[in-house]
């Protein structure tokens, strides 16, 4: 019966509820929206590179390595040798390795040096392959793949030339060898999208004339390039895939004690989680920030409650001459509350899920995160239940007061 009671009265106010409803609703959705976000960062964070076992640079630290190998971020603190890198590839238990040289750039966007292998074994979100769905891959020296990003923000197309400037902040262009874009990579949302791909070859050719970080005054003709031995003396990193994963660690240790030069191989997962633990700190204050709304919402809740109080004195006055005990007013209030904030909370998942369908190719499309679309884990079910908890507690305040409130002044005409 109180439960029919509550419910006639919440109808009975119908506007000032439904706007307390409305407020509960959007707090809600955007404190699961935020939590949406957060864990489809992760995963898309943590999805960057898949497949990879092994990830080689010089002795640094994991993080950086991780940083510049994979993000693009930052420079190596030295680069390794060709030699090692092929002591590395003879190991039995490598079953494929992809070099990678970096270092100069295309309008503030990294050149990345590598073999068409990297297309082969590079993976994301899961095992995603890249897709070139324009053009084809590096098939000549001065052939230039470019990421979906540099063709949007420059506006590229496959045919155009591209110019490789030396270094990451140079104002000295390789415009003696021109690249070709040969092909235009689809959306990743990984840092593929904004590097421009060309090959170990091409490295070595542009900076044929150079020498100690300088050029030499010398102009070497493109054909006689093309007919030299362009096998580079160095490479930044490299990409390791191992033949089983109970071969890595012995793998990543023998890397780690390499005599001839200071080498470190890394986990990507768990360098992931490093730099996670690093850049995950903003996550806490987007929940903080999010709870703190939903906060708000109940406290309007509880204002509105008790905004009402002086209108439904002579109600409670009323239902306590027919005899309901004091703790009867106190449930119905608490309850009244109870269903605000149960409402609210499903008219928030209808307008979080209904957000979804319409952000999620957005989303994905401009910054590369993706956003799934699932049923509300366990912990978003535990944080909805909390929710109507606390609109339970906070409705306290104000139904102590009602059923505290004297039968004779609840009936008492004023005038």
């Amino acid at each position: 019966m109180i439960l029919r009671l509550a419910t006639q009265s919440l109808l009975a106010r119908a506007l000032t509820v439904g706007m307390t409803v409305l407020a509960i609703a959007l707090s809600v959705a955007l404190f699961l929206g935020v939590e949406k976000v957060r864990t489809g960062a992760r995963a898309s964070f943590a999805d960057t590179i898949s497949g990879t076992d092994l990830i080689v640079g010089a002795r640094s630290g994991s993080v950086q390595l991780l940083l510049y190998s994979v993000f693009r971020i930052g420079n190596a603190t030295n680069n390794v040798s060709w030699e090692s890198y092929q002591d590395i590839a003879a190991r039995p238990e490598v079953d494929w390795i992809v070099p990678i040289s970096l270092g100069d750039s295309h309008r503030q966007f990294r050149v990345m040096g590598t073999t068409p292998a990297f297309f082969e074994h590079y993976k994301y979100r899961g095992g995603r392959s890249l897709e070139i769905p324009e053009g084809h891959g590096l098939q000549d020296l001065y052939d230039a793949v470019i990421g979906a990003d540099v063709a949007a923000a420059l506006g590229y197309a496959v045919g155009d030339p591209i110019v490789v400037s030396h270094g990451l902040a140079s104002f000295t262009d390789h415009d003696d060898q021109p690249f070709r874009i040969a092909g235009i990579i689809g959306k990743t949302g990984t840092p593929v999208d904004r590097t421009v791909i060309v090959s170990l070859e091409a490295i070595e050719a542009i900076h044929v004339d150079w020498q100690g970080g300088g050029q030499t005054g010398q102009s070497t003709p493109v054909e006689v390039i093309r007919s030299m031995d362009l096998t580079p003396s160095a490479i930044t990193a490299a990409l390791v895939g191992t033949e089983s994963r109970l071969q890595i660690f012995g793998l990543q240790r023998w890397i780690n004690e390499y005599p001839e030069e200071p080498l470190l191989a890394i986990l990507p997962g768990v360098a992931l989680q490093e730099l996670w633990q690093i850049v995950g700190v903003a996550e806490t204050a987007l929940i903080g920030v999010s709870a703190m709304v939903v906060i708000t919402a109940l406290i309007g809740m509880m204002a509105m409650i008790f905004s009402s109080l002086n209108e439904r004195r002579r109600e409670m006055a009323i239902w306590r001459a027919m005899g309901a005990r004091p703790a009867t007013i106190l449930g119905l209030l608490v309850l009244e509350a109870m269903l605000m904030a149960a409402a609210g909370a499903v008219l928030g998942l209808t307008l979080l899920y209904l957000g979804l369908a319409v952000a999620q190719p957005l989303v994905d499309a401009a910054a590369g995160i993706w956003l799934p679309i699932e049923p509300p884990t366990l912990r978003e079910v535990w944080g909805l239940g909390i929710v109507i908890a606390a609109a339970g507690l906070a409705s306290l305040v104000p139904a102590l007061r009602a059923y505290r409130l004297s039968l004779a002044d609840g009936m008492m005409v004023r005038t």
